[in-house]
Formats: C-alpha cells, sequence, structure tokens
C-alpha cells in the first residue's frame, strides 16, 4: 500500500468485531464505505434500498441511486469483499413519503425537498429498523458529511469536500437516529474516493454521478408530475405583479419555483417569481430588488445541538447558498431574519443550521419575505 493511499484510509480500528449496517446505493462512494468497513474488521452487513420501480418509466436510463442497475452493483461490490448483502423493498413507504408530497406540493405552490424527506422518513428509519433487528450497533452511509463524538454527544460537521458536502440533505436527521449512523467517507474528497475505488478494484469506481432526482432520472419534471396525476398543479392562470397587474398568463404553477428568473417570457423584465397561489392558479413576479427576502419562518424542527446564548448562527435555506449570517428567534417554530437580504427560497425547502462548519439542526421553510 502506498503512503497515499495510506493516508485516505481513516482510523476505523474502535469498529472491530461490531455489527455495522452498511447502506449500499450501488455508487462509488457507498461501495468505498463499506470496503473501508470491512477492512477494519467491522461485522459488516450490506444493505440495498428498493424505492421505485423504474420499469414503469419510459427513460432510456435510470438514475444512478435505488435503480435495478445499482442494486446490482451493489451486490456485486458486497460480493467482492465477502459481506451478506440484502435488499429491502421499499417502495410502498417511498411513495407515501417521498412521491405524494412531492407532487402534492407542486400542486400547492410549495418547492419539495424528496432527497432530506427520503432520508428522514425512508432511508434512515427502515436501515435503523433493520439494525435493530440484526443487533447492528450502527448504519454507515456514504455521505460526506463528519461526525465526531464528545462528552455530551455526537456531533456532526461538513465534508471535507466543500462541493459534495451533504449536511445540509441531514439537518432535519435526529440526534438519536444520528447517533447511530456513522460517515466513513466524509474526510474525503471525491477524487480521492475514487483512488480508494480503483485501489480496492471495486467495479463502481469509474461509475458516473447522476445530478436528478433519482425518480425522474430523465430530469423532466413536468413529464413526471403529469404522469403522476397533479392536474391542480396544470391550471391556467394569471401571471401577475406586486400590484395586481396581469403581465401574461401560464400553464400551471408547477412549472415554477420561487425565485425562479429564466423561461418566464414575460415584457419589461427581469422578473423573478415570489408568489404562487395554488387556489387561484396565480404567480406574481417582482423586479430582482424586489425579489430579495430578509425573513424566513421554519417549521418541523430537530436539532442535533440547541444554539447556545449568544452563539454565531449561520442558514442555508438552499442547497446550492453560502450558510448567511441569521439572528434566531424561538416560536413555535423559528423565526429567522439574515443579517443581509438573500436569493429567495420556497416553502418546502430545507433550513440547515450551522454554526462554522458544525451542524446543528434544521426544519421546513413554511414562509419567506
Amino acid at each position: 500500500m502506498s503512503n497515499e493511499i495510506q493516508k485516505l484510509i481513516p482510523d476505523l480500528s474502535y469498529l472491530k468485531g461490531v455489527r455495522v449496517i452498511a447502506a449500499m446505493s450501488g455508487g462509488v462512494d457507498s461501495s468505498v464505505m463499506a470496503v473501508l468497513l470491512k477492512e477494519a474488521g467491522a461485522d459488516v452487513i450490506g444493505v440495498f434500498l428498493n424505492v421505485w420501480d423504474y420499469t414503469r418509466d419510459d427513460s432510456k436510463s435510470h438514475g444512478t441511486c435505488c435503480a435495478l442497475e445499482d442494486s446490482y452493483d451493489a451486490r456485486r461490490v458486497a460480493d467482492l469483499i465477502d459481506i451478506p448483502f440484502y435488499s429491502m423493498d421499499m417502495r410502498e413507504s417511498f411513495r407515501r413519503d417521498v412521491i405524494d408530497p412531492f407532487v402534492h406540493d407542486y400542486e400547492t405552490g410549495r418547492t419539495p425537498n424528496p432527497c432530506e424527506r427520503c432520508n428522514r422518513f425512508v432511508k434512515f428509519g427502515a436501515l435503523l429498523d433493520v439494525a435493530d433487528q440484526l443487533e447492528a450497533e450502527y448504519v454507515a452511509t456514504g455521505h460526506y458529511v463528519q461526525r465526531k463524538d464528545a462528552e455530551d454527544g455526537v456531533h456532526i460537521f461538513k465534508g471535507d469536500d466543500a462541493k459534495k458536502d451533504q449536511t445540509y440533505f441531514l439537518a432535519t436527521t435526529g440526534r438519536e437516529q444520528i447517533s447511530r449512523i456513522l460517515f466513513p467517507v466524509g474526510h474525503l474528497e471525491k477524487e480521492d474516493t475514487r483512488k480508494l475505488a480503483v485501489y480496492y478494484n471495486l467495479p463502481t469506481a469509474d461509475k458516473h454521478e447522476s445530478q436528478d432526482i433519482c425518480f425522474i432520472p430523465e430530469g423532466d419534471r413536468i413529464v413526471f408530475l403529469k404522469r403522476e396525476g397533479a392536474t391542480a398543479g396544470f391550471r391556467e392562470g394569471d401571471i401577475v405583479d406586486a400590484d395586481g397587474n396581469v403581465l401574461g398568463k401560464h400553464q400551471g404553477i408547477a412549472h415554477f419555483t420561487l425565485g425562479q428568473r429564466k423561461g418566464l417570457g414575460l415584457p419589461g423584465g427581469p422578473w423573478h417569481v415570489v408568489g404562487l397561489d395554488g387556489t387561484l392558479a396565480r404567480v406574481t413576479v417582482a423586479p430582482p430588488e424586489d425579489a430579495m427576502i430578509s425573513q424566513v419562518d421554519v417549521q418541523d424542527l430537530t436539532w442535533i445541538r440547541l444554539p447556545e446564548k449568544g452563539e454565531k448562527v449561520e442558514v442555508k435555506v438552499r442547497y446550492q447558498m453560502k450558510p448567511a449570517a441569521c439572528e434566531l428567534e424561538m416560536r413555535e417554530g423559528v423565526h429567522l431574519v439574515f443579517d443581509t437580504p438573500q436569493k429567495p427560497t420556497a416553502p418546502g425547502q430545507v433550513a440547515a443550521f450551522y454554526s462554522g462548519s458544525e451542524l446543528l439542526g434544521g426544519g421546513i421553510v413554511s414562509a419567506a419575505d
């Protein structure tokens, strides 16, 4: 083993003989995660979650998360590193907790985050249930997230690869759940993960990484929503400005998200979408300077660690934004006020709270102004 490879391998010796459920999605990240656990001497059991029937999709290719070929790839890796492997049918739960809310949100003017809901309601719940049944202490995933244990419990930090950091999608995962989840590749850059995959001769080493929503592999959200019966989201209506002046017509609010500025086709722009009314089938737009937000309400809160009095807190209300400084006011949920105005977010999106690189917790955006 070269020094370069040796430096990439984390010290997981404390897991020797400990039973761990490896959440194997068939991608390179979870494949490397599983082999690192195996090499450390853990008692590893691979589990794949079948969440969606991709044979119903008339698409040329599937996503790279939980499709049939991904199950095959995960099994090949499990066979290669000689660990038991099971596939779980989670399609009913995925339909109830991810697909149905996804469709409903686009009908009512919200913008859902299906990856967050899948983690919160489907993946971790199911995997921790399996862990209990198989008397496993931990579940391990390929997320780019770092875990550090202290006397006061578990702390979660951003992954070292800023481009791949996935703490945002774990912001609504509870402290009790997160205390049983391991992230063996969280310290790695994506390029280094692939180096380890090559070193261990894993068949997923060069596997393509999709950026699409896993159940919309061709990336056409509108086709998917129509097929799933989101009729209320495709009622024709008006596009208006803040004063109610009609600027144009639209073919359904499901075509829009808050903050959208492209594809509006309106005169006198530029315009940004600032309101979606599912009841009236109305889209409201405003000039860029009027589309910025300064306050956000957050519900369904989950804290990994409550912020201390006077602690500086930052928040992300969109995955791609940089954490922004804010003041928190604890109510039934959280009312946050940004130090400086931000680009708009939409109800249904995740608000993830940070102290420096530490993830404190999060919730779901209910309103933004």
